[in-house]
């Protein structure tokens, strides 16, 4: 994957993105609502619109960023996605004006920036882009090493008479990277769907906030606001100005 970049993911996977993954927690969109107050909301990975059009029906102001123009493209496609402001580019520079109520990154989206450098800038950028009560919300998975033997994994997603997929990883725990290749076999061939990840800990997360100015105000375990405990396999994480 030398010629992997963050546009990558997004410009393999569109067509197939949002029948793979049709779901979202409506627990996230009224945590959302409500942690917006009203105000402006930015989305890091804004993609199809998986969040952000249902969003934008509860009467939050929705913007976002993406790599992705095929993404884009089927979030414009959507009944409320047509107008949605979007900018292009990679989202550790949030290259947006203005200040937000709520910047938010869903999925483990934030862990498609793939060095400790870039995700620490885009704290940095987060931070000059919230007003001085916003917020910064990330949803992210816990990371689990326990699913790696030999620094590799593979795991059968889906099994049906017509098709395969099945996810191939390789773990670097030096780099804290995963790369993978979501693989679709079915009677017309093989597709290919790379992804790259750069996972981190809540604590490094927390010190990254912490030197963009930020610190943690909230975690839980669940959008429901459930306690975020050694058992808990994600996190919401919400932080705030000191």
């Amino acid at each position: 994957m030398d010629k992997y970049d963050a546009m990558t993911y997004g410009e393999r996977v569109a067509d197939l993105y949002d029948e793979w993954y049709k779901d979202y927690d409506e627990n996230a969109i009224t945590a959302l609502s409500r942690l917006a107050r009203g105000g402006r909301a930015l989305e890091l990975g804004i993609g199809t619109g998986r969040i952000a059009i249902p969003l934008q029906r509860k009467g939050v102001e929705v913007h976002g960023i993406d790599a992705s123009p095929a993404m884009v493209t089927r979030l414009r496609a959507k009944e409320g996605g047509e107008n949605l402001p979007v900018t292009f580019g990679n989202f550790a520079d949030v290259a947006v004006e203005g200040q937000y109520a709520l910047i938010y990154v869903m999925f483990n989206t934030f862990f498609a920036l793939l060095t400790q450098d870039e995700q620490v800038r885009c704290f940095e950028n987060v931070s000059r882009h919230l007003t001085a009560v916003g917020v910064f919300v990330i949803e992210a998975f816990v990371p689990d090493l326990t699913r790696f033997k030999r620094g590799q994994n593979l795991s059968v997603i889906q099994l049906d008479e017509d098709q395969v997929r099945f996810d191939a990883t390789l773990h670097d725990p030096l780099r804290q990277l995963v790369t993978s290749h979501h693989v679709l076999l079915s009677e017309n061939g093989t597709r290919l769907y790379p992804v790259k990840l750069r996972y981190v800990w809540p604590s490094e997360m927390d010190l990254m906030a912490r030197l963009a100015g930020l610190r943690l105000q909230q975690r839980w375990g669940g959008w429901e606001g459930i306690e975020f405990t050694d058992d808990s396999t994600r996190h919401i994480s919400v932080y705030a100005r000191e």
